[in-house]
């Protein structure tokens, strides 16, 4: 079995968030990048089956500008077999990703792909679906528990209600949540083997696929800042105040 996993690079999830002077975006210069962190649980499950014999080849890919070679990089420090890195500057939205990964699945043939449920950057949580339309694969979102049966996944969500268990037929896309296991850290040996692990670069151009953003960002702002709280006396003024000031009861 052959798995393809997607990977992002993003603002560390550690960082503050900051809104550029003008409104345009926000300050990516000097700040520290990190894979997103629903990916990295995509690795290491892919990681995880082929240990136990399930997978066979683990490839992982990323599109984004020339750092976002970085992510690949620390996959294959976890683990991944080879990498791809599909170069593209500037925005990208999830559509001509999906189109981007889905010329990477007819070259490469995958039985699987992982990725992560969403990116902690926009906030998205479509690549993985529109990808399965295209491709017309199932797909089992938020999953947080997989189990490999032949030819079949069974799969462990996390949907409002709770926890749903579906199955669905290989190949498909499997957006895989926080809670489906712990990502391991990449020892120094594996971050030095990773180095001369093989990463294929190739021009989103050259794929055919047109990444002109289809939405305009008109501006970007920080949301308004809360008021400070304040203390009651007593139990009896806290029900005064949510009744006729917040008026919630």
């Amino acid at each position: 079995m052959k798995i393809l996993v997607a990977v992002k690079r993003v603002i560390d999830y550690n960082v503050q968030v900051r809104v550029k002077e003008d409104g345009t975006g926000v300050v990516t210069d000097n700040v520290k990048m990190s894979t997103n962190p629903p990916d990295d649980n995509a690795i290491e499950e892919a990681v995880k089956l082929k240990e136990a014999s399930k997978a066979t080849e683990i490839i992982a890919v990323t599109v984004g500008e020339e750092k976002a070679q970085e992510t690949v990089r620390k996959a294959l420090a976890v683990g991944a077999d080879k990498g791809i890195h599909i170069k593209v500057d500037g925005i990208i939205e999830p559509l001509a990703v999906s189109k981007i990964l889905q010329k990477i699945v007819e070259k490469e043939k995958p039985d699987l792909v992982f990725m992560g449920k969403q990116a902690i950057d926009d906030d998205c949580n479509q690549t993985g679906q529109m990808l399965s339309a295209l491709l017309n694969w199932p797909q089992a979102t938020f999953a947080s528990k997989i189990i490999v049966k032949e030819n079949k996944l069974e799969v462990t969500r996390e949907v409002d209600e709770g926890l749903e268990t579906i199955e669905v037929n290989v190949p498909a896309i499997v957006t895989c949540d926080l809670r489906l296991n712990e990502p391991r850290y990449a020892s120094l040996p594996n971050i030095m083997k990773a180095k001369k692990k093989p990463i294929e670069q190739i021009n989103a151009s050259d794929l055919g696929v047109d990444t002109k953003p289809r939405i305009q960002q008109i501006k970007v702002e920080e949301p308004p800042k809360r008021k400070s709280g304040i203390k009651v006396a007593n139990v009896a003024e806290l029900v005064q105040k949510l009744k006729n000031e917040a008026k919630v009861i």
